[in-house]
């Protein structure tokens, strides 16, 4: 790489807004199709995502393209979705520092040049996030997992600075059970277990696969082909069982918020309940101290629907469904509630009825920007936050505003 190429490189003045690098990634594992993915050996407790297709086809062929399911796996062509190609491979800090994309012997690397002369490269690993909006990605360094320093978004068609890294090359922050826990369903960790884990892909149980809701399934799957006969569930277990404590402690696992773990990774498992695992973050004193990234079962619990309600997560989400973008869908789910002359429903005068009944969402649960989350865009100084929708359901009379003002404009 040399210096004419960077003078090539004119800089990309970028704005957008962004959801996060949460929950990322695409549909494959190792190059084969999710469903021909096999089992996973990372415990005998596991049995694997693909070992549920013989009984449960339909709900796993939806499943698979769910970003809970697309949120980790191997780095392989087909999974890392940023581009290496020639003019689209290089983040430019400044004229003088630099990092490239590049593809070496069938492997991915991010490598750091400095004045067109490497300095350091690391090879992509695992990626992480469904790829929906972008994608963050690791790299293996003895039994530590790091992330690196270039994360991909998908609208811009762009590499960034990831979150942490802003304004700097830099590869040196480590990956702890916490991340592994919300983007695996299981992985082996040696000592000490907070940020070593047995570094081949096989003792991995990439993206959150069933066992993580349902969890671990060897034995069941097991019993079911010992007993094909018997039609009846043993040996599993089933959320919409569960009390409302038990299914929200489940989704509080990664979007609960900070947690401090008081037991070894990987020990809370569906059903189980959540402060016996974990300390929670008390410093948020009302919704206003919590931020949109992270912590959507805070915000939801300070809501007066939550509050006047029975609902869980499970209210307005289908985990076997991707549902992402489906406004009309959970503005449906709102009127299970909100029917007309429930005394709970929309008195909004100056929105047809219509309307209302197809986007409830917008008003109600906007999009905000995070003051946690930022990352650096090529050309820009100062890092732009991410943005996702918010979780606390009220009313907000700015966003009523702006999208009864537009449909103003729209009918004149």
């Amino acid at each position: 790489m040399s210096r004419r190429f960077y003078c090539r490189r004119s800089v990309l003045v970028l704005s957008c807004i962004l959801l996060g690098v949460g929950l990322f990634v695409r549909c494959v594992n190792n190059g084969l199709k999710p469903a021909e993915a096999p089992a996973s050996p990372v415990s005998r407790e596991y049995a694997g995502t693909a070992s549920c297709a013989s009984c449960h086809k339909n709900i796993l062929d939806s499943f698979l393209h769910t970003p809970h399911y697309l949120t980790s796996m191997p780095a392989t062509a087909e999974s890392i979705q940023g581009s290496f190609s020639p003019g689209k491979n290089i983040f430019l800090f400044n004229p003088a520092s630099a990092i490239a994309m590049e593809t070496r012997n069938g492997n991915f690397y991010q490598v750091e040049y400095e004045n067109g002369v490497e300095k350091k490269s690391r090879k992509f690993d695992i990626t992480v996030g469904s790829g929906t909006k972008g994608q963050t990605y690791l790299y293996w360094w003895k039994d530590t997992l790091f992330q690196l320093p270039m994360t991909y978004f998908t609208a811009l068609d762009q590499w960034c600075n990831s979150p942490g890294y802003a304004g700097k090359v830099a590869f040196g922050r480590p990956v702890t059970a916490r991340c592994l826990e919300c983007h695996s369903t299981y992985a082996r960790a040696v000592s000490p277990p907070d940020a070593q884990f047995e570094k081949f892909d096989h003792h991995i149980l990439f993206g959150v696969g069933c066992e993580k809701c349902h969890a671990p399934g060897a034995k069941h799957v097991q019993f079911e082909k010992d007993h094909p006969a018997d039609k009846k569930a043993f040996l599993i277990r089933n959320p919409a069982t569960y009390s409302r404590q038990q299914s929200l402690d489940l989704c509080a696992l990664c979007h609960g918020g900070r947690l401090t773990a008081t037991s070894p990774a990987f020990s809370f498992q569906s059903g189980d309940t959540l402060v016996h695992f974990f300390s929670r973050d008390t410093s948020a004193k009302d919704a206003a101290d919590i931020d949109v990234h992270g912590n959507q079962y805070g915000l939801l619990k300070a809501s007066k629907c939550f509050r006047l309600s029975q609902m869980t997560c499970l209210s307005c989400h289908n985990p076997h469904e991707k549902e992402t973008g489906k406004i009309a869908l959970f503005s449906q789910r709102c009127l299970g509630c909100h029917q007309p002359r429930s005394g709970h429903d929309c008195t909004l005068s100056t929105v047809s009825t219509a309307r209302k009944e197809q986007n409830c969402i917008d008003c109600h649960m906007p999009v905000q920007s995070s003051r946690s989350i930022m990352v650096l865009l090529q050309g820009q100084s100062i890092p732009v936050s991410a943005s996702m929708r918010s979780h606390y359901i009220k009313v907000y009379p700015e966003e009523t505003k702006k999208i009864t003002q537009a449909l103003k404009n729209i009918s004149h």
